[in-house]
Parts: structure tokens; C-alpha cells; sequence
């Protein structure tokens, strides 16, 4: 028994300025022989894979069609396919929740929970009286959901004083101004 595996991909740059195809022909879990669009023919990843690169680089209409589908498969399949999800915009809900219910003056933890949002690049940041602060952040990675939509967990250690209004400020490209709540 064997596995041969055939993988197409394509990478782009700033939209479609910028497109490179890239074939991969897998043999048992081991590529053996590519097509690169930036190199123009097929290379041999492997020793065993020197005779189809050499047989497919000799026959004209196989080159001509790897060559090709850089146009015919990955700009075709943008436009068609990847626009409805470069353009998916989900808002993220913002929230504040301290770590305890502790009194004035004792430390704490305030959590700010970003969640259900796409794209995933996100901004989070926390202020305290308008001013930014940076020292006592802590972030969790970044949380893929499942379903098309990420989370976050920004948290700052503080020591509230009377007085103190401590902000989540939010900035996502779903968003026309930053989420800001206050605790």
C-alpha cells in the first residue's frame, strides 16, 4: 500500500499584486518532486523524484500548464472564493472582570475578555486615569474558536485607589472607532 498526495498552494501578496503557485507531489509522506511559479519548472526534491521532474520539464503542454496555473487556479480561485472571506468583518464583544472581589488598596487582576471576532488582528490595551499602561500586562495567545471567530485575554495586575477608572481600549479593522469600557 502507499499515499501519493498532490498539494496546490498559493501565496499572496497585498491582494493579488503578487501570486506564487506552488505544486507538491508527495510520495508516503515524503515530497519528492515541486513546482515552484517562481523558479518556472519542476525540481526534484529528492533523488527519486529527478525522473518525473525531468520527464515533465521535457514535455512542452505539462510546463506550459503548471506554468499557467498560477492565473488559471490561484488568481481564478481569489477572486471567486477568497474575497467573500477577506472581506468577513466580525465585531468582538469587550468585557471587564476583576480576578477577585477584593477591597480598595488590594492587589488584583482585571481581565479584559475580547471575544468572537474576525479578522484576528486585534489591538488591546489598558489605561488608567487616560494614561497607557504597559507595565503589569499579560496576554493570552491568541484563541482560535472554531468557528471562524478568535478571542483574547488581556489582563493587568493593579492595586485599585478611590478614584481609579481603569479602560480596555479595542481597536479591530470590523470596528469604524475603538471599543472602550470602563471599570
Amino acid at each position: 500500500d502507499f499515499v501519493y498526495q498532490f498539494k496546490g498552494l498559493c501565496y499572496f501578496t497585498n491582494g493579488t499584486e503578487r501570486v506564487r503557485g506552488v505544486t507538491r507531489h508527495i510520495y508516503n509522506r515524503e515530497e519528492y518532486v515541486r513546482f515552484d511559479s517562481d523558479v518556472g519548472v519542476y525540481r526534484a526534491v529528492t533523488p527519486q523524484g529527478r525522473p518525473d521532474a525531468e520527464y515533465w520539464n521535457s514535455q512542452k503542454e505539462v510546463l506550459e500548464g503548471a506554468r499557467a496555473s498560477v492565473d488559471r487556479v490561484c488568481r481564478h480561485n481569489y477572486d471567486v472564493a477568497y474575497r467573500g472571506i477577506l472581506q468577513r468583518r466580525v465585531e468582538p464583544t469587550v468585557t471587564i472582570s476583576p480576578s477577585r472581589t477584593e477591597a480598595l488598596n488590594h492587589h488584583n487582576l482585571l481581565i479584559c475578555s475580547v471575544t468572537d471576532f474576525y479578522p484576528s488582528q486585534i489591538k488591546v490595551r489598558w489605561f488608567r486615569n487616560d494614561q497607557e499602561e504597559t507595565a503589569g500586562v499579560v496576554s493570552t495567545p491568541l484563541i482560535r474558536n472554531g468557528d471562524w471567530t478568535f478571542q483574547i485575554l488581556v489582563m493587568l495586575e493593579m492595586t485599585p485607589q478611590r478614584g481609579d477608572v481603569y479602560t480596555c481600549h479595542v481597536e479591530h479593522p470590523s470596528l469604524q472607532s475603538p471599543i472602550t469600557v470602563e471599570w
